[in-house]
């Protein structure tokens, strides 16, 4: 998306912390009171909060909202404060894809709306029933081809950050280092704002970061899938976003006793729950829970309000 780099108000990163009375577990440290924003690349200011629009399209699987709803549910995410939107090309299906309808629902963007997405093993989302082997978009030609699609489909020349996505295939045959340098080039024509890595481990983050500045890490992560904790941190001490999907569980709901207990104590939903904490886990991860539900989309951005106690994370993790 073409902007003036120095317009606008510079990014709000401060943060403030208060030590809790009460213990917290040790690799939280913590106890986060207010951070409402992220330098997202140093330079795009984001609320923590975002929105996912894979839902949308009922990609790869479930059922979809109405057009007229998911134009609704984008207009309202802009409407209650989101600025930070994930989305791909590969999100179709059956003709209908999330670029499409961020496009409609929102041309001429916000000055501020950031759009985040992603390029990587697919080519088109009907990619996703091929074999590993077979799946090609990591190659320069594929991901260039994956570059133009976004920027066409979304109505833009250049993308605020395009993250690439490894695939699920065995890592000597899909080595990152190739494909992050050919976006690399795509950056230096002047197609990306900003690079991202998906799905990768903590040996191939620090590789990518040998090799091109990072912006954001997304990867699997929530209440139940902790693996990335290290890598978590590491970020936080790089000046780098840590975005998780499947933040509430994904196809698979969050389900636990100590959950909805937690829950229950604010008088707020098991999902609340979860973002709250992941917002309290570290100032560095962004949220983009995706819905499509215009009440789901409310009660989702409504867990920025949620604080949890110390003796709350502790329950959550024990």
């Amino acid at each position: 998306m073409s902007r003036n780099l120095d317009a606008g108000p510079k990014p709000d990163v401060g943060l403030r912390f208060v030590r809790s009375c009460d213990q917290p577990p040790k690799w939280l440290g913590w106890a986060i009171v207010t951070t409402e924003r992220w330098a997202l690349g140093g330079d795009l200011s984001v609320a923590r909060i975002g929105y996912g629009a894979m839902k949308l399209t009922g990609w790869p699987k479930g059922d979809r909202p109405s057009r007229e709803t998911s134009l609704a549910i984008l207009r309202r995410a802009v409407d209650l404060g989101v600025n930070h939107i994930d989305t791909s090309h590969y999100y179709a299906r059956d003709g209908v894809a999330a670029n499409e309808l961020i496009r409609e629902a929102l041309y001429p963007y916000p000055d501020d709306l950031v759009i985040v997405t992603k390029v990587g093993a697919l080519v088109e989302g009907s990619d996703l029933t091929l074999p590993a082997g077979e799946k090609t978009g990591l190659t320069p030609g594929n991901l260039r081809r994956g570059i133009e699609a976004n920027l066409r489909t979304l109505g833009v020349d250049c993308l605020d950050v395009v993250n690439l996505r490894m695939g699920d295939l065995d890592r000597s045959q899909t080595p990152l280092a190739a494909p992050l340098e050919t976006l690399l080039a795509l950056r230096e024509e002047g197609l990306i704002r900003h690079l991202g890595i998906s799905n990768v481990t903590a040996a191939e983050f620090t590789e990518a970061c040998k090799i091109a500045p990072i912006a954001c890490v997304q990867n699997l992560y929530n209440l139940s899938r902790r693996d990335d904790d290290p890598l978590i941190d590491a970020c936080a001490e790089g000046g780098i976003a840590y975005v998780p999907f499947f933040p509430v569980g994904g196809f698979q709901p969050l389900t636990a006793e100590h959950l909805n207990a937690v829950a229950a104590r604010h008088r707020a939903t098991a999902p609340q729950v979860a973002l709250a904490w992941l917002l309290a886990r570290s100032p560095n991860i962004l949220l983009i829970p995706g819905t499509g539900s215009l009440d789901h989309l409310e009660e989702n951005i409504a867990a920025s309000a949620l604080r949890l106690s110390a003796q709350d994370i502790a329950e959550l993790v024990g």
